[in-house]
């Protein structure tokens, strides 16, 4: 018989309370559109619920200060109701899901959104205008249903079968397992989730092409999507985002992990089961990536107001990097901290 690990026993009893909950921490878009000078932003769902709270508890800090002028924070979620106003003034969108969909509504519509949510790193075909901002630390396993088919572990090689539909029976991983059809998920196209997971199966930056066998569709990070729930199923998914779902009670009854539990890859534990975070090891290898907030260069250096109420919110010397409030908020939604220096650090294509 399949043998499990005693983490992954322990994580998967946790996540089955989480599962049959009602409720948790709620999403929240901002209460009305925000005024025109505000500071908005959309895009990735992994980040989303943190900026939700990021932006309530930056703009009480403002308010604390008695600072009734500076630009508010606020934040869309990836998922609701569309389309949306972004800001007051904005023309009306459709509401962006992935971080690449931030980042189209990032460059096509300047005066109603001022950052994007973005999960993966500067690539081939985003503009050069763009500057990625870096603020924490994630990574990305994969998952799968507690008590079904697949096993504690999965090498890259083994999940480059999978999602390739080389690999497409659990008795090609391990003659022990049922004689049973692998079925490999991925997220929406544009999620950042689904860019990072695949290049970093390929390795060395160069991604993998799924096969035929693949299913595109699920929003990333929503292990509750009922096409998941299957013993067979195979699903990317952010280690931070589960940590915060899990652990940190950040969940609604849409946006959890639902019957998933995330794996071992290359014998690696995602998760560190005593502590409820990021395993350190595991965020140091292939799977581990820097999480950004992008925003136009021409805003940030402009040298105006908008650029000013960027910066003390995003730069190194920024609210972001340097609140002990907004440290708090990152990881209790399952993120890791990154260095002082790297936090506000920048790059672009």
């Amino acid at each position: 018989m399949r043998r499990t690990t005693g983490k992954l026993l322990a994580v998967a009893a946790v996540a089955g309370v989480l599962a049959g909950a009602t409720g948790g921490t709620a999403l929240a878009d901002p209460p009305v559109p925000p005024n025109a000078a505000d500071i908005v932003g959309v895009g990735s769902h992994t980040t989303g619920p943190l900026f939700g709270q990021l932006s309530t508890d930056y703009n009480a800090y403002l308010a604390g200060l008695g600072d009734t002028t500076s630009p508010r924070l606020h934040s869309w979620d990836a998922t609701g109701s569309s389309p949306i106003t972004p800001k007051s003034g904005a023309p009306v969108i459709a509401r962006p899901s992935t971080a690449g969909a931030g980042l189209t509504a990032l460059d096509t519509v300047p005066n109603g959104v001022d950052f994007a949510r973005v999960d993966r790193a500067p690539q081939t075909g985003d503009l050069s205008t763009d500057l990625f901002v870096a603020f924490a630390k994630d990574a990305v396993t994969w998952a799968a249903k507690s008590g079904g088919h697949a096993p504690a572990n999965l090498t890259t090689a083994q999940l480059k079968g999978i999602y390739e539909c080389t690999v497409t029976n659990w008795q090609q991983v391990d003659p022990a397992l049922p004689p049973a059809a692998i079925k490999p998920f991925l997220p929406q196209a544009g999620s950042g989730t689904r860019t990072f997971f695949l290049r970093a199966v390929g390795g060395g930056g160069t991604p993998i092409y799924p096969g035929p066998c693949v299913t595109t569709g699920p929003q990333e990070n929503q292990g509750t999507d009922p096409v998941l729930n299957d013993p067979d199923v195979v699903f990317p998914y952010s280690v931070g985002h589960y940590v915060g779902q899990v652990y940190g009670g950040h969940f609604t009854p849409t946006d959890a992990p639902g019957p998933l539990t995330v794996r071992n890859l290359n014998g690696l534990a995602p998760v560190a089961v005593p502590t409820g975070t990021i395993n350190a090891a595991f965020a140091a290898s292939a799977y581990g990536r820097v999480l950004y907030d992008v925003v136009r260069q021409a805003d940030w250096n402009a040298g105006d107001t908008r650029a000013t109420a960027l910066r003390k919110i995003f730069a190194n010397a920024g609210w972001i990097c340097r609140s002990v409030t907004a440290q708090a908020d990152v990881r209790s939604y399952g993120f890791l901290l990154l260095p002082a220096a790297a936090c506000g650090s920048s790059t672009h294509i």
